[in-house]
């Protein structure tokens, strides 16, 4: 295999794949080496969601073996991008498969906040100092703060459309508004639209 994985190198991922579906079943080998630490660097950022990073992995693999199996060279994009939209799309559904019950920090709604606001918010830098001053405040503190915390998950959930929710979860991750739309399968204007309204919503909420 290694001989293999030199002249492979020579080659482009499209080409790549048509000798695959012509019988050199050592190639889907190279792509997924080729590929993983690209699924795992993926894997990570979708972490803040609620899944496990080496079941997320493996989801990952299984979109890029997808991928594979359904890159038409002359429909997509380049095979990088349609890999990554498919691995994303796959992660992101087993996350949403999965039910599990999300806490994002506060920090990120707030970092997400700050997009749309001015660096003179001096309520804005109040939080955020309050943040920074965690660890000297007591168990009691902290415990208030967890529950503070869970309200206005709670308010932000009730306040935003299932389609933001979408949207602020995968820019969470570090997603933009052009990556977003591909993974959920809509227009980017519409999804940078969304992003708006959050950033309005959460600046009423905070």
């Amino acid at each position: 295999m290694a001989g293999n994985y030199e002249s492979y190198q020579r080659y482009s991922d499209e080409e790549l794949i048509d000798r695959l579906r012509q019988g050199e079943e050592d190639i889907m080998e190279y792509l997924c080496a080729k590929y993983k630490e690209s699924v795992r660097h993926k894997a990570r950022s979708m972490y803040i969601l609620g899944g496990e990073t080496e079941d997320l992995i493996q989801e990952g693999m299984v979109g890029l073996f997808k991928a594979v199996r359904d890159y038409d060279c002359g429909r997509d994009a380049s095979f990088a991008t349609f890999a990554d939209l498919c691995v994303s799309r796959q992660m992101y559904t087993a996350v949403q498969a999965a039910g599990r019950q999300k806490h994002v920090p506060l920090n990120s709604y707030i970092s997400l906040y700050a997009d749309g606001s001015s660096e003179g918010d001096d309520g804005n830098l109040e939080i955020l100092e309050r943040l920074e001053d965690r660890e000297k405040t007591n168990p009691e503190e902290l415990f208030l703060d967890k529950e503070r915390l869970e309200d206005m998950e709670n308010m932000i959930s009730r306040e935003l459309s299932g389609f933001e929710k979408q949207v602020l979860d995968l820019h969470l991750t570090g997603m933009n508004y052009t990556d977003i739309a591909r993974v959920l399968g809509r227009d980017s204007k519409s999804t940078d639209n969304a992003l708006q309204r959050i950033r309005n919503k959460l600046k009423k909420i905070f």
